[in-house]
């Protein structure tokens, strides 16, 4: 039982984890608007509306400052590095479990055609970063009015 306390995770669920990440990864490997890589830091929410596309990245802990986000050829890049939070190795600490990411990260994510790259707004508030990409006005919907 004390071992359990001390170490709750079951090891056979943790190879099975890897496995379904194994078999996941070989399937898409150009992420897009319409269907993202699951399990990549940080991960993602992506959507659209008639006006933008809206891209949501969980990221908590990590310094705006650190985070490099480009826009190129409608491939959108989101990258930067976590660090760690756990003592050195030097330290007289012993470290059981450790499941938070840390380390350089970079998700990529190819955007529809109809985006206009000169209008990108992004904001990094309570560990989510917000990216807004506007759809070129000429992609807008636009009623006709009947005369």
């Amino acid at each position: 039982m004390f071992y359990r306390s001390l170490f709750p995770r079951d090891v056979f669920a943790e190879l099975d984890r890897i496995q379904r990440g194994l078999q996941q990864g070989g399937g898409d490997l150009s992420p897009n608007i319409r269907g993202t890589a699951r399990g990549g830091y940080p991960a993602m929410n992506v959507g659209s509306t008639p006006r933008s596309v809206e891209i949501y990245a969980f990221a908590p802990g990590i310094d705006p400052a650190s985070l490099d986000v480009q826009l190129e050829k409608g491939v959108l890049t989101v990258a930067g590095e976590r660090t760690s939070v756990l003592p050195p190795k030097d330290a007289p600490a012993t470290v059981h479990i450790d499941e938070r990411f840390s380390g350089r990260f970079r998700r990529v994510v190819t955007l529809p055609d109809d985006v206009d790259p000169n209008a990108v707004d992004a904001r990094y508030a309570d560990g989510v970063l917000h990216i807004s990409v506007q759809r070129k006005a000429a992609a807008q919907p636009r009623r006709i009015h009947i005369q």
